[in-house]
């Protein structure tokens, strides 16, 4: 079984797992002009390298992908609407791929996969407890982790090994 981690955004990564063998590259992106009157460019998902980079590891019943569920938060409205549109390009890949995929929370592939001694308990403001991590510490952990787990690959220039473990997560688990 083939299994396809993208960590979802245009600064996200994928990650593919066959085996013994593994991938593990950004996610392809390109600029474009902005939609709004200001003059300015914003990246987006490349969807014609997102097709060929994943054409040759698509194989009949033989791959799955899992796809990190995008940040939503009111207070950061760019951010957010950035994440959404790359879901929604990458998405649209999948499926003329035929890939079948489900959706992951990161706290649910990181418990699994990075040690349990970054997070600590906090508060929310309801009073609850919530588990907190530094994201930097997220990110070192993340990559580090990768490159223990995958030690042929060339991680040069990657901030973490966020899609790769994705699709560590994936296959570990038999989703």
């Amino acid at each position: 079984m083939i299994h396809i981690g993208i960590d979802n955004g245009v600064s996200g990564s994928i990650g593919i797992v066959n085996g013994k063998s593994a991938f593990y590259c950004p996610m392809p992106v390109e600029k474009d002009l902005n939609y709004t009157k200001k003059k300015a460019f914003f990246n987006r998902v490349n969807v014609n390298e997102l097709m060929n980079l994943l054409k040759p590891y698509v194989q009949a019943d033989q791959c799955f992908c899992v796809l990190e569920r995008p940040m939503k938060n009111p207070g950061r409205f760019a951010a957010t609407i950035s994440a959404v549109r790359a879901l929604e390009a990458t998405e649209i890949v999948l499926k003329l791929l035929k890939v079948p995929r489900s959706y992951i929370d990161s706290k649910e592939w990181q418990k699994g996969l990075l040690p349990s001694g970054l997070w600590r308990t906090v508060k929310d403001k309801n009073g609850r407890d919530r588990l907190k991590a530094d994201p930097a510490e997220l990110k070192l952990a993340s990559l580090e982790i990768g490159k223990r787990l995958f030690p042929s690959i060339n991680f040069n220039g990657m901030k973490d090994a966020d899609g790769l473990l994705i699709a560590e997560y994936a296959r570990r688990n038999r989703l």
